[in-house]
C-alpha cells in the first residue's frame, strides 16, 4: 500500500496569520491571544497562545514551545524562556484553552481537530488530521513570532515535550527558518516499537501503514539540516532508545544527545527545564559556551571510550549500563564511574552488559552522552 504525502504550504504558513483578542484569560508577565489556524473541515480555526518577552532593548532570540499529551499553552514555560532572555509563544495544538472543564482543557469554538496522534482520523481528508493542522500551528505560531519588533528573527529555535518532540522532529524537516530544534522524548519510528503498538494493531495492517506513511517522523528528519538537541531517558515508556537512535541518526546537521538514567517523562521541570536546551540555545545565539562535543567513540577489547572536546571542563563522566534485553522500557540500568584524561573518558564493561553508553557531565552539571551500543 503507498500512503498518501502530506504537503502543508509552506508559503502561506510563512506569513504572519491574523491574530485576536482572547479575553478573560489572564497570566502574570505574558499575553494571551489567539490566532487563525488552517481551515479544518472547511471552517476557520483559531489557536491559543501565551506570549511573552523579556522587555529588553533591541532584538531578542526567541523559543517556540510545543507542548506534549495532556498539555496545553502553559504560561509558566513562556516565563521560564522571558527569564532566560528569550522571548518566547507556546500554543495550544488540540483545539483547546488552558482552562480547566469536566473533560479535560476546554475546547474552543473555533478549535481545530482534538488530539494526539488523530489516529481516529485516518481516513479523512489528510488536510483534516490533527498531525497537518499541529504542525501547520507551530509553523504559523513561529510566524507570528517572528513578526513581533522585538524578537530578531534569526534567532529562534523550537522545542517540544512527548507528542510535542514528535512533532518538533517533523517541523525541522519542514521549517528551516529555525535555527535549531531540541525534541524531548519524541521520535520516530512509532511503529516499530512504542508506546501505540496496540493502538496500530487495533487500526489493521493498512490503515496503520496509511498513517505511519503519512505522520511518521522517519518519514521527514532526513530532510532536516538544522542542529538538534535530543534529550531522552533510559527506560521511557513512550520513545525508546531503539527508536530513538534510528531518528536521531537521520538528519544531516549537528547533533548533541543527552540520555539520562530512568529521565521521568512530563511536562515542567523534567520536559521543560533541562538546562542543556538552555545552553544549546546561548551557545547559538548568545555566544554562550556550548555543550560538550563527543569527537569518536569506540571499544579497545573490553574498555568503551570516547573522545570529546568542551570549552567548559568536563568533571566528570560515567559508563551506563544494562545487563537486560528485551523492551527497553523494562531495562534496569546501572552506573559506574568513567576515568577522565585529556579529552577522552574510557571505562571498562562490566561482564554481562547488553547495552551501555558513556556520558560526560561539565562543571555546570549538563551532560552530553554518546550513542548507546548494544552487545
Amino acid at each position: 500500500m503507498v500512503a498518501a504525502q502530506a504537503s502543508w504550504d509552506f508559503e502561506r504558513l510563512s506569513r504572519p496569520p491574523a491574530v485576536h483578542p482572547a479575553p478573560g484569560f489572564e497570566a502574570p508577565g505574558v499575553r494571551a491571544l489567539f490566532y487563525e489556524g488552517v481551515p479544518w473541515k472547511g471552517n476557520p480555526t483559531r489557536l491559543f497562545a501565551w506570549y511573552g518577552s523579556p522587555g529588553q532593548e533591541g532584538k531578542v532570540p526567541a523559543m517556540v514551545l510545543v507542548h506534549g499529551g495532556g498539555g496545553t499553552a502553559f504560561d509558566a514555560w513562556v516565563r521560564l524562556w522571558n527569564e532566560r532572555g528569550y522571548a518566547a509563544i507556546a500554543m495550544d495544538l488540540c483545539g483547546c484553552v488552558p482552562r480547566r472543564g469536566k473533560q479535560g482543557w476546554e475546547r474552543h469554538a473555533l478549535g481545530g481537530p482534538p488530539g494526539w496522534g488523530g489516529f481516529d482520523q485516518i481516513d479523512g481528508p489528510v488536510e483534516d488530521q490533527w498531525t497537518y493542522h499541529a504542525v501547520a500551528g507551530v509553523l504559523l505560531g513561529h510566524s507570528l513570532l517572528r513578526s513581533f519588533p522585538e524578537v530578531d528573527p534569526e534567532r529562534i529555535g523550537v522545542t517540544g515535550i512527548s507528542w510535542g518532540g514528535y512533532l518538533t522532529c517533523i517541523v525541522s524537516a519542514i521549517d528551516s527558518r529555525f535555527r535549531f530544534a531540541a525534541p524531548v522524548y519524541g521520535c520516530g519510528f512509532l511503529g516499530e516499537d512504542s508506546a501505540w503498538l496496540g493502538t496500530f494493531e487495533k487500526m489493521g495492517k493498512d490503515r496503520a501503514e496509511k498513517w505511519l506513511g503519512l505522520w511518521d517522523p522517519s518519514r521527514y528528519l532526513g530532510r532536516t539540516k538544522m542542529p538538534m538537541l535530543w534529550l531522552n531517558g533510559t527506560n521511557d515508556f513512550a520513545y525508546p532508545l531503539g527508536s530513538y537512535q534510528k531518528s536521531y541518526r537521520l538528519p544531516a546537521g549537528e547533533r548533541a544527545l543527552c540520555i539520562r538514567v530512568r529521565m521521568a517523562h512530563a511536562h515542567g521541570g523534567p520536559g521543560e527545564k533541562p538546562g542543556e536546551i538552555h545552553a544549546f540555545a546561548d551557545a547559538l545565539f548568545k555566544g554562550g559556551a556550548p555543550l560538550a562535543r563527543v569527537t569518536a567513540q569506540g571499544v579497545d577489547g573490553n574498555r568503551a571510550w570516547a573522545t570529546f572536546t568542551s570549552r567548559v571542563p568536563v568533571v566528570r563522566a560515567e559508563l551506563n549500563f544494562t545487563r537486560d534485553s528485551g523492551k527497553w522500557q523494562k531495562r534496569k540500568w546501572e552506573t559506574v564511574p568513567a576515568e577522565l584524561s585529556a579529552g577522552r573518558a574510557s571505562a571498562e564493561i562490566p561482564e554481562g552488559t547488553a547495552a551501555f553508553y558513556l556520558n560526560l557531565l561539565d562543571e555546570r552539571g549538563l551532560v552530553v552522552s554518546t550513542e548507546h551500543v548494544e552487545r
